[in-house]
């Protein structure tokens, strides 16, 4: 006999098998137990028939209690009523570890109250669908840098500087220096760039600000290609490309996880679909000023989550919106050829009311003008010597972006709080315990 996991078990159909599980549910009815049992890998049912097990069996599948772990022996089935397709009816259950008043029962709870328990929340199943799709989009980003043939790198999570101003940083000390938790790879992914061509980092990014929004998260996890030799339009591509790669590799290899949610994939495939609309800065300002329904919007500012949510629903896919006001966005963007007032930038929104998922834009080449830049935005030039350097030294055009990975799965998954796509609470303006 042969021990398995639940997700396996379509390969053991007819089959006699041992699997370690725990319970997340159950119910009977007279002579037969149902037990629903998860493994890590997947969620099943297992069906406990009272004239075909030990007296001492069937006592046990009705006693036995929410979050226990067991080692449940039995035969694999097909189960076309359900999502997974297979179920096990079991003839032996042997206890390996008892649980007594489990804190998330079967009913609807809080946010908050899950989130106080998140270590234990994460046995839920739809945040079992989350993490396999979370997971997917990792697999998926490392395939599809390799593949365009870029290298990765890791930038350093305690920085000496900020790349986009000093107002969000978690200030701590490094020996007798200030240090900062990084807010993003991006100026260290440029060195690289010059090195190497194309580059891309992926890792933890903070933000010092107490927002408690469904978007705004103090710790995140960021992908950021930079790319040398390349501008804005040759950028917009690969961004494209990539989000459509993602939406495509969730489709491709977590549909059990998806319906687990209830997303629908109809609306995801349409996602997939190149190339996505562009518009200015300009357009969308024209664009929401004569919807009637944000009178108050002025040119400069920039956009909120309504604002967002419009833009992206008017064309029912992402869109990207380019050029935005220099003032509003960070020092190292390339200034406009024509325009004194605009960058060369672009964000792309995501629709269904997720906005913002990509930020990005073609990278300053000239020193001087960075130099003015950094001082321009309070910030000491000492402490960017050597960014300066990337444009003394053999520069070249070149451009790079931002994903940030939990908005992107929020998006992708359907669900209506990012707090309910990422992994522990530590990213919520809490300190897990």
């Amino acid at each position: 006999m042969q021990t398995i996991s639940i997700i396996d078990a379509k390969n053991h159909v007819d089959e006699k098998v041992k699997i370690g599980v725990w319970l997340t549910n159950k119910r009977s009815s007279g002579k037969i137990a149902f037990l629903q049992l998860r493994d890590g890998s997947a969620f099943f049912q297992g069906v406990v028939v009272k004239n075909n097990v030990s007296e001492e069996v069937f006592k046990r599948a009705k006693e036995v209690k929410q979050e226990t772990s067991m080692y449940v022996t039995g035969t694999i089935h097909e189960d076309a009523r359900s999502h997974f397709g297979y179920e096990i009816e079991i003839e032996d259950i042997e206890i390996v570890g008892g649980s007594e008043n489990y804190p998330i029962t079967p009913k609807e709870h809080g946010t908050d109250f899950l989130m106080d328990h998140r270590h234990l929340w994460l046995r839920s199943k739809r945040q079992f669908a989350i993490m396999q799709i979370r997971n997917e989009m990792i697999r998926a980003t490392y395939e599809f840098f390799n593949q365009e043939g870029f290298i990765k790198l890791d930038s350093p999570i305690l920085t000496g500087s900020a790349p986009e101003g000093t107002t969000e940083l978690f200030h701590t000390e490094y020996f007798d220096r200030d240090a900062y938790l990084s807010q993003s790879g991006q100026l260290y992914a440029e060195a690289g760039a010059m090195a190497y061509g194309k580059v891309f980092t992926f890792g933890p990014t903070f933000r010092a600000e107490k927002s408690k929004t469904r978007r705004h998260l103090i710790e995140f996890w960021m992908i950021e290609p930079e790319m040398a030799f390349m501008h804005q339009e040759e950028s917009l591509e690969i961004q494209e490309k990539y989000v459509a790669f993602l939406v495509q590799a969730v489709l491709d290899n977590c549909d059990y996880a998806l319906t687990i949610l209830g997303r629908d994939k109809e609306v995801l495939k349409e996602y997939t679909k190149l190339p996505y609309p562009r518009i200015s800065y300009d357009e969308a300002i024209k664009l929401l000023q004569e919807s009637g329904e944000f009178p108050d919007v002025k040119w400069g500012e920039d956009f909120g989550s309504p604002e967002e949510t419009y833009l992206a629903n008017h064309f029912s896919k992402p869109v990207f919106v380019m050029n935005y006001p220099k003032a509003i966005k960070p020092f190292y963007m390339k200034p406009h050829p024509t325009r004194d007032d605009v960058v060369v930038c672009a964000d792309l929104l995501a629709p269904e009311g997720y906005g913002e998922i990509i930020g990005g834009s073609e990278r300053a080449v000239d020193p001087a003008y960075l130099e003015a830049q950094i001082k321009q935005a309070g910030l000491d030039v000492a402490d960017y010597e050597w960014y300066l350097d990337l444009r003394r030294f053999g520069s070249v055009p070149h451009s790079g972006f931002g994903l940030g990975l939990e908005r992107a799965v929020t998006w992708i998954t359907g669900e209506s709080h990012i707090r309910e796509a990422i992994p522990f609470p530590r990213l919520l303006n809490r300190i897990y315990p």
